[in-house]
């Protein structure tokens, strides 16, 4: 179909602001009487507080209020509330947020000051005496599985297979999918590999800190002011965990500085507002670098087993996991997203994946991108590479015979609509990348896919029309990406305007129906779907004032491209909006939606990699984003989205970790130490859109903002893998681990 409005490419309407400094950012925002607020942090990674003395921080001149946790009020600790991409018992979230009888990580806050400046009130948390009864630590997933191994929580029980199995364990979930029998499955086998697999934890490396200003009203309103991907998750996740009604907590969120799902829990919110709560006075509170590191959600480390089996010609007969997730101090680990898409790039009938949910010493895990799936694929699309090897079957070949197609079910239980596996996957083979030839010592090329599901989730958005004809379009979704253009563009398609012509706000939790989070590939599908249905509301509120002002019946009157005619009557969209006031008055297009139709998005890499023997250095020589964006609202941020999350995988897969000692100490909590990729460590990024469109949306959208760092860890490690003859299993894959792999070449067979 063709469009006048979708697939172009309008200047972005943030733009301007953001490129000049007038954007405000949640650590720009002031009011009279602020005061600033720190937090001490714990130094252990375990540990028991025995007690807690604030009064000689509550005693230092210019400070304005202490809190610990005994300040939060009591309530039942087993309620859930929602943190935005799950429920969580409010005892873990109260507990991650300021902790109470034991601290989980190093890092993890134990009480808080406001001062009338941050350098009095750093001081002052210096001077709260907290004595601890230190506690044995675990940091990996298998070591905190082990019978005796030292406890996390002492009331946590292991839900086996969805049921209370009633063992206190560090495992909080086993989950598990399976289709078909796999013994028959891998009996049928010409060819098994197995591996084992290991991710270190990492960061979504966000360049702003977390932040939160929060005003504790004299009426009992709390007025919050934060960056964060979800307003309404800030609001009721605060609500819950200060056990009062939603009603009375306004939360604006204020410009974004990077998320990729790691700003979609709350960590100061709550504290900042029972400091105002104490004070008085507004509280802002700023999180240094160190603590975004030691205390915010990073991405679960991991311990994986695959298995896949496959006859001579190539038909894959049976696939087996097992993933181990580190969930950090409270459960999540996003282990359920793992296994869910662990094969989902290929139609298989035999298939059995367990996954494990475990607590460890480390901060509590969050979303970054497509959570848990660059682990588990990491782990399958090495096999399946090895096995193409194997077979000698080019490894496009080998997926394209067993991708997963319109009618596959995946182990989870789905079964996909229409999808664009397979035209990825052709666009993969038949892209300039992969034809042209790789030569010189110590290269190799590595490709890979990856699938994300995406989810609906409730969107609202508001239409209203103006007498210069432009739309004033108010939504509740956290701008990251670009996303206010993309919802703009599809309301502009509608009314026949230009992008130009609709004005988009992103407006506080008052002033706009309730709006999930900014996560999941949902923004541009969902608030984009809520876009189109105001600006058909809109439509049929100006069919009808055209009506009106023709003295026709409304059902005579038709729209096309912001053009309205009836019975040889024509006038255009800004000639009937400069006449509403005598048609009726203002036009007000509304909509609330809870889409189900997500289509979920494939995405491939291919990656060309030399590796200087001497240092174990990897350069990238080329790479190549390839993804299924159903229909590309707005190609540059399609393109951008695909970029950044290959530079993400990327950095995944070569540099970034935590590096932990042994007593759960992070040693590179800095962007220093934290090694991200730079501009001089990448090349430019080709990419290549595949628009197969999603048949549950209006113009076929489906999300692009997490697939595309799923292949990058997997691709890289094929590519390294065929440059040095060995086959790596651990990230990241930096200097010192391939030198390590070089050396056991040397004594040991190729791809052993």
């Amino acid at each position: 179909m063709k469009y006048s409005v979708i697939g172009t490419r309008p200047i972005r309407h943030d733009g301007a602001d953001k490129v000049t400094g007038r954007a405000i950012y949640g650590a720009d925002f002031q009011m009279a009487g602020l005061l600033r607020g720190f937090i001490l942090r714990s130094p252990h990674s375990h540990a028991r507080i025995k007690s807690i003395d604030t009064s000689k921080a509550a005693a230092l001149p210019g400070v304005h209020a202490v809190i610990t946790a005994k300040d939060f009020p009591e309530v039942d600790g087993k309620k859930m509330v929602d943190l935005g991409e799950g429920l969580m018992p409010l005892a873990y979230a109260r507990g991650n947020v300021l902790a109470s009888d034991k601290v989980l990580y190093r890092g993890h806050a134990v009480a808080a000051v406001a001062a009338v400046n941050e350098h009095i009130a750093e001081d002052a948390a210096r001077l709260i005496e907290v004595e601890y009864e230190v506690l044995p630590c675990v940091l990996t997933a298998p070591e905190a599985m082990l019978p005796g191994a030292p406890l996390l929580h002492e009331d946590l029980t292991t839900k086996e297979l969805g049921k209370d199995s009633g063992t206190v364990s560090n495992i909080a979930d086993h989950i598990q999918f399976s289709i078909g029998d796999i013994s028959a499955g891998f009996a049928q086998a010409d060819v098994v590999v197995e591996r084992e697999f290991n991710t270190a934890t990492v960061h979504q490396g966000y360049i702003e800190p977390h932040n939160a200003t929060v005003l504790w009203n004299n009426d009992g309103r709390i007025s919050i002011w934060c960056s964060t991907q979800g307003s309404f998750v800030v609001r009721d996740a605060t609500a819950g965990i200060l056990d009062i009604p939603v009603s009375q907590i306004k939360v604006t969120p204020m410009e974004i500085g990077g998320g990729f799902g790691g700003k979609i829990p709350v960590y100061l919110e709550p504290v900042a507002a029972l400091l105002s709560k104490k004070s008085g006075r507004p509280v802002k509170i700023l999180m240094p670098r160190q603590a975004v590191f030691e205390a915010t959600g990073p991405t679960p480390g991991s311990y994986m087993k695959v298995k896949i089996g496959a006859k001579q010609d190539g038909t894959i007969t049976a696939a087996q996991a097992y993933l181990a997730f580190e969930a950090g101090a409270y459960p999540g680990a996003m282990v359920v997203p793992g296994a869910m898409t662990a094969f989902a790039a290929y139609n298989l009938t035999n298939v059995l994946i367990d996954g494990y949910d475990v607590v460890v010493n480390k901060p509590s895990t969050a979303a970054y991108r497509a959570p848990g799936a660059p682990n588990s694929a990491f782990a399958t699309e090495s096999v399946i590479d090895e096995l193409a090897l194997k077979l000698n079957l080019d490894p496009i070949d080998f997926r394209l015979k067993n991708a997963a197609k319109e009618g596959t079910r995946r182990a989870d239980g789905p079964r996909y609509p229409r999808i664009g596996c397979i035209e990825v996957l052709e666009a993969m083979k038949n892209s300039d990348h992969y034809k042209s030839p790789l030569v010189g010592p110590n290269r190799g090329r590595g490709v890979a896919i990856g699938f994300w599901f995406n989810i609906g989730f409730p969107s609202s958005c508001t239409l209203n029309v103006t007498a210069d004809g432009s739309v004033n379009l108010i939504e509740g979704s956290t701008d990251i990406g670009g996303s206010r253009t993309s919802i703009a563009m599809q309301a502009a398609e509608v009314l026949g305007l230009r992008a130009e012509d609709i004005h988009p706000s992103i407006v506080d939790t008052d002033s706009i129906g309730f709006t999930a989070v900014t996560g999941g590939s949902r923004t541009t599908f969902a608030t984009g779907w809520a876009a189109y249905e105001a600006a058909q509301d809109v439509v049929r509120q100006m069919k009808e004032r055209a009506a009106k002002l023709w003295a026709v019946a409304p059902d005579t009157v038709t729209a096309e491209q912001g053009i309205y005619k009836s019975n040889g009557h024509t006038i255009g969209f800004k000639e009937l909006a400069a006449r509403i006031s005598e048609t009726g008055g203002p036009i007000v297009g509304r909509a609330a939606v809870d889409p189900r139709g997500a289509g979920g998005s494939f995405a491939g890499s291919i990656v060309d990699v030399e590796i200087d023997p001497e240092t174990g250095k990897t350069t990238i020589l080329r790479f190549t984003c390839v993804q299924d964006a159903g229909r590309a609202i707005h190609p540059a941020y399609v393109e951008g989205q695909m970029q950044g999350g290959s530079v993400q995988g990327i950095g995944w897969a070569l540099n970034e970790e935590y590096f932990m000692n042994a007593d759960g100490r992070m040693m590179n909590s800095s962007f220093l130490d934290y090694r991200m990729p730079t501009a001089l460590d990448v090349p430019m990024i080709e990419t290549i859109i595949v628009e197969v469109p999603n048949p549950g949306h209006p113009f076929g959208v489906r999300g692009v903002g997490e697939a595309n760092i799923i292949p990058p860890q997997a691709a890289i490690a094929n590519a390294i893998t065929h440059a040095i003859g060995m086959r790596m299993t651990r990230l990241p894959m930096n200097p010192p681990a391939i030198m390590e792999a070089i050396w056991c070449q040397k004594s040991l067979s190729p791809l052993s």
